[in-house]
């Protein structure tokens, strides 16, 4: 009972563990929860350990391998191993000063090797130098690295500007680049189309000939059929005539067309038929459009 009474009681939190020494000497780790300590047999509880994930971040300035000075900004994960705990209180005073002077020797020796693109394009296989380097050092001291993320890498101010101008002559030689490129397919669109459409307008004007072709042979045909003592030249001077008075009559109706091809010349030279079939030709020939 005496002995009983001279216990001492204490808390240790969950993510917390604690060291126990006996007359100055580690004892053993006090796991969270209620623990008993016998001050009269000269155990104390030295002192408590978080176990909770911790985070280190570090600047490193350094240079690559085409002389360019980088600011490296590095975050550290790291956190204390339960049963490797009396190393972590015990071996190092600060952890973070050890694993800051770690994290400055990997990266140094490893930037110095690489241009500043090489730098950008792996910055993951450096994190995971350092990452490796750490696991093995630190380790060794009861501390696990549980992560570390290259979070910036900053060139030198003269550098960033000379790169975006860089960057954006790039952008701008590209951009010309595809504009001449949609100019060019604009104009060979615009060509196509232009053929298209006068090979349709070639057909178009092909089939209405050929319509009235048609339709002047059947007209003929019927006609001479019809009528007996008439030539097929009579009834074609006829249609002629006839299409010929219709077409002054929509050239007048039309206040858009301004020319009109009417055969002259001294006399009556030829007959009427003649002269319709002259002026046709004519007006074919010239195709002068009006708008």
């Amino acid at each position: 009972m005496g002995n009983a009474n001279c216990l001492f009681c204490g808390c240790i939190d969950q993510a917390s563990i604690g060291v126990v020494e006996k007359w100055g000497r580690f004892q053993r780790l006090a796991q969270p929860g209620l623990q008993f300590f016998n001050p009269i047999g000269g155990e104390i509880l030295a002192g408590i350990l978080s176990t909770r994930i911790s985070s280190l971040d570090v600047k490193i300035e350094t240079k690559t391998k085409d002389n360019v000075f980088v600011q490296i900004h590095c975050s550290i994960q790291y956190r204390v191993i339960k049963e490797n705990a009396d190393d972590a209180f015990y071996e190092l005073q600060n952890p973070k000063d050890q694993i800051q002077a770690y994290v400055f020797d990997v990266v140094r020796a490893h930037i110095p090797k690489m241009n500043l693109d090489e730098v950008f394009e792996q910055k993951n296989e450096v994190a995971q130098a350092v990452s490796e380097e750490l696991e093995k050092v630190m380790g060794a001291y009861g501390y696990s690295i549980e992560h570390i993320l290259m979070v910036d890498i900053v060139p030198d101010p003269s550098v960033r500007r000379a790169m975006n101008e860089i960057n954006a002559a790039q952008r701008l030689q590209l951009a010309s680049v595809y504009k001449g490129e949609a100019e060019k397919i604009l104009q060979v669109k615009r060509a196509e189309a232009d053929a298209e459409a006068k090979y349709l307008g070639g057909v178009g004007v092909a089939r209405q000939r050929q319509a009235i072709t048609d339709g002047l042979r059947e007209n003929i045909l019927n006609f001479s059929h019809k009528v007996e003592g008439t030539s097929a030249k009579e009834v074609m001077d006829l249609i002629m005539i006839t299409q010929y008075f219709d077409t002054i009559k929509d050239l007048g109706n039309s206040s858009k067309n301004t020319t009109v091809f009417i055969p002259h010349g001294p006399g009556h030279v030829r007959d009427i038929g003649d002269q319709i079939r002259n002026g046709l030709m004519e007006a074919s020939s010239a195709q002068i459009p009006h708008e």
